[in-house]
């Protein structure tokens, strides 16, 4: 209780100097600001204005972040590069501006009440407290009958002490409802507020779903690698060894270990290729050895369905869109071959205004595909997780156009 209380009452003396300069400033400003509002000078008027209220804010959020523990974020908009008037003008539309500029006009008559009604009565406490120390030294003949007794003699003494230890704790939480009161309106106008929170927090929560996804990414990647590079070549040294064992049985077609060494090669051959299967579908090799566009040419031609492919030179955009685009693609090639009787596709990546991606395919099969089956709806989810929108359109009798947009911020 002790520290808390000294730290109310340094914020609350505190708090009255500040409010001064606040209150000096504020009124300069006004009439500045006033006077040059006609003229060509009232952009940078603003400009540096706002600039000293800031600066005035940002030592009053250190204050309170010091007295509560509680940092104050900076609501702040970024004001961007440009004109002077342009600059100005999303300045004065910054609505944290504003609320400064009401704080320092308020925390004058706030803060001076506040730190006389909060210094003045742990003064008088501690001094009654600590009277039998400081009394005697300052003797009064002439204090007033009631009094005299208190100043003059031992006993008086001690038992202003006794009071004054009394009051205490009551003039301790005072001045902490005092210091609690001022805080908690320094911390409202101060603040973000409740749409700049919300959009931070997007942000954030944006920002850091991103890192997750490319996380995700980098970890498919290393799975990928680990079975082509370490499972996948141990299958092939384990089918060399088979191989070479058939040779050295060759001569004896009759040996029944034979029959079980070529057996053991098939097998050995059917794993290896489910292996295969398996690696591609978790993140194809060529996707990142050779990027997107060469991964898509290597998938159009295993499809049993001629395709059309249109890519634009450059298609740089994160690992995980392009592990996304892919498997798109690769999802509505395999419906159109099997479930659309399509006789030809059309496969289209194009960039965007803002540096996103958007891929269309195209097929002239017999439509009517479900948009909430099992394998679209595993697409939207992939697409979906990275702000991208899917969208299906199959009318019976076709054709189907899958498309999908992934925004530059994935």
């Amino acid at each position: 209780m002790i520290g808390r209380t000294v730290r109310a009452l340094a914020y609350l003396a505190l708090g009255a100097p500040v409010a001064v300069v606040a209150l000096a400033w504020t009124l300069v400003s006004s009439v500045l600001l006033l006077l040059l509002a006609p003229t060509q000078l009232a952009p940078r008027a603003l400009l540096g204005a706002t600039a000293v209220n800031r600066a005035l804010a940002r030592c009053e959020r250190r204050r309170l972040g010091w007295y509560s523990h509680r940092p104050v974020p900076v609501p702040y908009q970024p004001a961007g590069a440009g004109p002077v008037r342009a600059r100005a003008a999303a300045v004065f539309r910054d609505p944290a501006t504003r609320r400064d500029a009401g704080w320092l006009a308020a925390l004058f008559p706030v803060a001076l009440p506040s730190m006389l009604l909060g210094v003045a009565p742990a003064a008088l406490a501690v001094g009654l407290a600590t009277a039998p120390a400081w009394l005697w030294a300052v003797p009064n003949p002439n204090a007033p009958a009631l009094i005299a007794p208190i100043v003059g003699t031992w006993p008086g003494r001690c038992a202003a002490a006794v009071l004054g230890l009394a009051l205490l704790p009551l003039v301790a939480r005072w001045v902490q409802t005092l210091a609690r009161g001022q805080g908690g309106l320094a911390r409202l106008l101060l603040r973000p507020d409740d749409r700049q929170r919300l959009t931070a927090l997007a942000e954030r929560l944006a920002s850091t779903r991103a890192r997750v996804v490319d996380a995700q990414a980098a970890e498919l990647r290393r799975i990928e690698r680990d079975l082509h590079d370490g499972a996948q070549a141990r299958i092939v040294a384990a089918g060399m060894t088979l191989a070479l064992a058939g040779r050295k049985l060759r001569g004896r077609p009759d040996d029944p270990v034979r029959a079980d060494v070529d057996l053991a090669r098939r097998q050995l051959d059917g794993a290896l290729a489910e292996l295969r299967h398996l690696v591609r579908g978790i993140h194809p090799p060529i996707l990142t050895d050779r990027g997107l566009a060469a991964a898509l040419s290597a998938l159009i031609a295993d499809s049993p369905v001629p395709v059309d492919l249109r890519v634009p030179d450059d298609t740089s955009v994160p690992a995980a869109v392009e592990a996304a685009a892919y498997f798109v693609v690769s999802e509505a090639l395999t419906n159109a071959a099997k479930h659309a009787g399509a006789q030809r596709c059309e496969v289209t990546l194009a960039g965007t205004a803002d540096g996103g991606l958007t891929v269309r395919v195209r097929d002239d099969g017999r439509g009517g595909a479900d948009p909430d089956g099992a394998g679209l709806d595993g697409l939207r989810r992939r697409v979906e997780a990275l702000d991208g929108i899917l969208s299906v359109q199959s009318p019976a009798g076709g054709p189907t156009v899958l498309s999908a947009e992934f925004p530059c911020a994935s």
